[in-house]
C-alpha cells in the first residue's frame, strides 16, 4: 500500500510540475529514440546469431555470447552515466508521518530496479535466443534465458547505482569501478585459462536450462547489492536532512581579480562560486570532466577511435559537453535566489553575458586535452578550431534559449532527498539537438564538400554566432523578462 501511494505521489508531482507540458514533448521524442535503438539492438541480436554460427561452427552461438556477457554489461554500465540518474524522492514531508525512512528508500530502489531502461538489452538477446536457443530448448529456453539476462541487468543496475551515488559524493570513488573492471580485465586476458568467461558461459547455460540455483544465486546477489545501496543512501539522507556539510568550508575563494570588470565580473564570480561550492554542480563537472579526459586519451593514444565517424564524435562531444551539462539547467540553479537577482536592473542580462563568457572560455580545457591528438595527426588544428567555435556559437545559442523557458528550481546540494527532475524531457531534447546538429552538419559537409572545406564552413558559422553573441543574448534577456512573472512563480513552486 505504501509503495502504491508513493508511486501515485510521484506521478502526481510530475503532472503538476510547471514544466510538465514541455516535458511531454521531450518524452515523446525519447520514446521515438527508444524505438530507434530497440530496432538497432534487434538487428545486432540477429546479426550476432548468424555470424557466431559461421565463425565458430564447433560451438553453439549462445555459448559464445555467454562468454562475452562481461563486455555487454560493462557497456551497459558505461551508457547508464549519460542516460540514467540516481533516483531521488522528496523525503521531508514523509518524515512528519509515521513512516520508516527505510521504506521510502526501499521504494526508490524498487523503482530503480523496475526502470524500463533495464529491459532494453532484451531487444538484442530475445531475437538472438529465438535463432540459437529454440532448436534445443524451445520457447521455454527463450523465456528462461531472457529472465536470467533481465536479472543480470537489474544486478548491473544496482551496481551502477552504488558507484554513481558514491561518485556523486566523493570523486575518488571512481577508483571503485576502475579497480573492479581492471581486475576483471586482468583475470580475463593475463592467465592462459579465462575463468571469467567460463563462469559466464556456464551461468548463461544454466539460465537456458532453467536451473533454479542460477536464479537463486543471481537474486541473492541482487539482494546483497540492494542492502549495500540502502545503507549508503541512509547515510546520505541523514547528511542532507541535517545539513552536516554546511559547516565544512575549508577554503573561501573571493576571485578578487574579477572586481576590475565591474558587474560582469561580479556575476562571473557568482557563477564560479556556484560551480565549485555546490554538490550538484561539482558532481556534474567532475563526471563530464572524467568522460572528456577518457575520450581524449583514447583518441590520442589508441586506435579504438581511428575511424572518421568516431574521431568526429569524440571531438565534437569533448567541446560541447562542458557547456551542455550546465547550460541545459540554465537559470534553474539560480531559481533558489532569483528573487534577489531581480531586484537589480539589468542584472539578468549581465548574468547571461557572464555565463556565456565563462563557458566559452571553458572550451580551452578540451582544446588543451586534444593537443596530443593534434600532435599525432588524428585531429587537425583547423578541425579543433571549427569544433570549438561551433560549440560556443550556434550550440550555445541553442542552449541559451532554455533560459527563457526553464522555470524549475534545481536544488544546489540535495541529491537523494530532492524533488524529482520532471523537467528533464524537454532539456534532453535540446541536448540531443545540441549534440546531433554538429554531427549531422559535419557529416553532410564532409560528404558534399570534403573534410577541409566542411571544417572551414563550420568555423565561419561558429564565428558568425560568436561575434553576434551580444545581439542574441540581448534577445534571450528580453524574452526572459517578458515571461519573468510566470518563470518566477514556477521557481517558487519547485523550491
Amino acid at each position: 500500500m505504501l509503495f502504491n501511494e508513493l508511486r501515485k505521489h510521484h506521478r502526481l508531482a510530475a503532472k503538476r510540475h510547471p514544466m510538465y507540458e514541455k516535458n511531454k514533448f521531450g518524452k515523446y521524442f525519447m520514446y521515438f529514440m527508444t524505438v530507434f535503438w530497440a530496432g538497432y539492438l534487434i538487428f545486432f541480436g540477429t546479426t550476432f546469431a548468424l555470424s557466431f554460427a559461421e565463425a565458430a561452427p564447433n560451438m553453439e552461438p549462445y555459448n559464445l555470447m555467454n562468454q562475452g556477457l562481461v563486455f555487454v554489461f560493462a557497456i551497459d554500465f558505461m551508457i547508464r552515466f549519460p542516460f540514467q540518474k540516481t533516483p531521488s524522492q522528496e523525503v521531508k514531508p514523509y518524515l512528519l508521518l509515521p513512516i520508516k525512512r527505510n521504506k521510502i528508500l526501499d521504494f526508490l530502489l524498487l523503482r530503480s530496479g523496475l526502470d524500463l531502461f533495464n529491459i532494453i538489452w532484451l531487444f538484442m538477446f530475445i531475437p538472438f535466443a529465438i535463432i540459437t536457443v529454440t532448436r534445443f530448448y524451445g520457447i521455454t529456453g527463450i523465456i528462461a534465458y531472457s529472465l536470467g539476462i533481465y536479472l543480470l541487468t537489474v544486478l548491473n543496475n544496482y551496481w551502477y547505482l552504488l558507484c554513481r551515488t558514491l561518485m556523486n559524493e566523493r570523486i575518488y570513488w571512481i577508483a571503485l569501478p576502475v579497480a573492479v573492471y581492471a581486475a576483471l580485465a586482468a583475470i580475463m586476458f593475463i592467465p592462459e585459462k579465462n575463468c571469467i568467461s567460463d563462469f559466464t558461459m556456464n551461468l548463461g547455460g544454466a539460465f537456458i536450462e532453467g536451473n533454479i540455483l542460477a536464479y537463486l544465486g543471481t537474486l541473492l546477489a541482487i539482494a546483497c547489492m540492494w542492502m549495500v545501496n540502502r545503507q549508503v543512501m541512509v547515510k546520505l539522507v541523514y547528511a542532507e536532512l541535517s545539513k552536516i556539510e554546511d559547516t565544512k568550508v575549508k577554503h573561501v575563494s573571493e576571485y578578487k581579480f574579477l572586481e576590475r570588470y565591474g558587474e560582469i565580473g561580479e556575476y562571473f564570480r557568482l557563477e564560479l562560486k556556484m560551480l565549485f561550492r555546490n554538490k550538484r554542480c561539482k558532481t556534474s563537472l567532475r563526471t563530464i570532466g572524467i568522460i572528456v579526459v577518457f575520450f581524449s586519451a583514447l583518441l590520442s593514444f589508441s586506435d579504438v577511435y581511428d575511424g572518421a565517424f568516431m574521431k568526429s564524435f569524440t571531438s565534437i562531444y569533448a567541446f560541447v559537453a562542458f557547456g551542455m551539462v550546465i547550460l541545459t539547467q540554465i537559470m534553474s540553479f539560480e531559481g533558489s535566489y532569483l528573487d534577489g537577482l531581480m531586484t537589480r536592473k539589468e542584472s539578468i542580462f549581465s548574468l547571461l553575458k557572464a555565463k556565456y563568457y565563462l563557458y566559452s572560455m571553458g572550451v580551452l580545457i578540451p582544446f588543451i586535452l586534444m593537443i596530443p591528438a593534434m600532435v599525432m595527426g588524428k585531429l587537425t588544428l583547423l578541425g579543433a578550431f571549427s569544433f570549438a567555435f561551433f560549440a560556443i556559437g550556434p550550440i550555445y545559442f541553442l542552449l541559451f534559449q532554455l533560459a527563457v523557458y526553464n522555470n524549475k528550481t534545481v536544488p544546489l546540494n540535495e541529491g537523494v532527498t530532492g524533488r524529482q527532475g520532471s523537467g528533464t524531457g524537454f532539456q534532453t531534447l535540446v541536448s540531443f539537438g545540441a549534440f546531433g546538429i554538429p554531427m549531422i552538419l559535419y557529416s553532410s559537409l564532409n560528404a558534399i564538400c570534403g573534410e577541409v572545406i566542411g571544417q572551414w564552413i563550420m568555423l565561419v558559422i561558429g564565428l558568425a554566432f560568436t561575434l553576434s553573441a551580444h545581439i542574441w543574448i540581448n534577445n534571450v534577456y528580453k524574452r526572459f523578462m517578458a515571461r519573468r512573472y510566470k518563470n518566477m512563480q514556477g521557481f517558487r513552486d519547485t523550491k
